[in-house]
C-alpha cells in the first residue's frame, strides 16, 4: 500500500516514526502551501534534505555554517561553476579551505533545520517514493530518527509558545527607553542577534527583517522575543500596517513582504556602539 496522503491527517512526527520503525528506504515528498521539500531515508535513517528551491549548494551550505566567506564562495563559483558537491567537496578539503569533519557537520546541520521546519507544516501533500534517492553527486550523512523525533516535538511546542507571545509578524520593535538592567547586565548576543540588533526599527517588520536576514519565521520570533525578554525592545506598530490573519501555532508564517534595504553601516556600527555602551553603563 503506497504512503500518501496530507499532513493533516498524519503529521511529520507520524511519518517519521512509521519510517523509523520499519526501517524504510527511499525518499519523502511533501507539497506544502508555500514550499515543497524532500527527505531521503536508508534503513530508516534520514541521509538527505532539501527544501524547495533554497540554495542547497555545499558552498552555500559552509558559507552559512561559517566555514567560508562570502568572498571565498564567489570565487569557487566562478571558478567551479559545474562542480558537484561531491567535487567540490573534495577540491575545499585538498586546498586546506575545511576538513571532512567541517563538511559533514555543516551538512548534518543543514538538514536537520529543514526537517525541523517541517514539524511546523500543519498541512501539505506528501507521498513515499521507495525506488528514489539523492543523485551520486549529493553528499549524504546518515543521522538516527529518534533524537530528530524528539527535538522536533521540543521544537512544536517552542513554535506554539513563541507564536502565542508574537502571533502578528507584521509588528515592528523600537529601542526601549529605560531597559531592564538586571536582565541585560550579563547578557551575550549571538552573531544572529547582533544580525538582527542592527535592523531594530519601528519601520521594520519582524517579517521584513527575516526576510532581508534570509531566517525562518521561527528564528526571528525566537532572537526578537529574547530581545524582549531582556528589556532592550518595545513592540510598535509600525507606519502603515496592514493587518493580517494570525498564523496557527504549527504552520509557518507566509514571508511575502519585502525586505527592508541593507542597514548603512556607519549607521549599523553607531547602534551597536550605543548598544554596548549602554550595556556597560549599567
Amino acid at each position: 500500500m503506497p504512503l500518501k496522503g496530507n499532513l493533516r491527517d498524519f503529521s511529520t512526527t507520524n511519518l517519521l516514526n512509521l519510517i523509523n520503525l520499519a526501517k524504510k528506504t527511499g525518499t519523502l515528498l511533501i507539497e506544502g502551501p508555500n514550499q515543497s521539500a524532500q527527505m531521503s531515508f536508508r534503513n530508516g535513517k534520514l541521509i538527505y534534505a532539501a527544501m524547495g528551491h533554497e540554495d542547497g549548494h555545499l558552498a552555500t551550505v559552509l558559507r552559512k555554517a561559517g566555514r567560508l566567506t562570502e568572498e571565498q564562495v564567489r570565487v569557487l563559483r566562478a571558478r567551479a561553476p559545474n562542480a558537484t558537491d561531491k567535487e567540490l567537496g573534495l577540491l575545499l578539503i585538498n586546498a586546506g579551505y575545511v576538513s571532512q569533519s567541517d563538511i559533514l557537520n555543516s551538512l548534518r546541520h543543514h538538514m536537520l533545520e529543514i526537517v525541523y521546519r517541517l514539524f511546523t507544516w500543519a498541512e501539505g501533500m506528501f507521498r513515499f517514493e521507495p525506488t528514489l534517492m539523492p543523485g551520486d553527486d549529493k553528499i549524504t550523512v546518515p543521522i538516527e530518527l529518534e533524537n530528530v523525533i524528539i527535538e522536533g516535538s521540543r521544537r512544536m511546542q517552542e513554535w506554539a509558545h513563541l507564536v502565542e507571545e508574537l502571533p502578528n509578524l507584521d509588528m515592528a520593535f523600537k529601542w526601549a527607553e529605560r531597559p531592564n538592567a538586571a536582565n541585560i547586565r550579563n547578557m551575550n548576543l549571538s552573531a544572529d542577534e547582533w544580525r538582527v540588533v542592527s535592523y531594530i526599527s519601528p519601520k521594520n517588520s519582524m517579517r521584513a527583517m527575516a526576510k532581508a536576514l534570509g531566517m525562518s519565521d521561527m528564528e526571528i520570533r525566537k532572537i526578537c522575543y529574547g530581545l524582549l525578554q531582556a528589556g532592550l525592545v518595545e513592540l510598535v506598530r509600525p507606519p502603515g500596517m496592514v493587518t493580517r490573519p494570525l498564523p496557527q501555532p504549527q504552520r509557518p508564517a507566509d514571508s511575502a513582504r519585502p525586505a527592508p534595504p541593507p542597514p548603512d553601516r556607519k549607521q549599523q556600527v553607531s547602534i551597536v556602539t550605543k548598544l554596548i555602551a549602554r550595556i556597560r553603563s549599567l
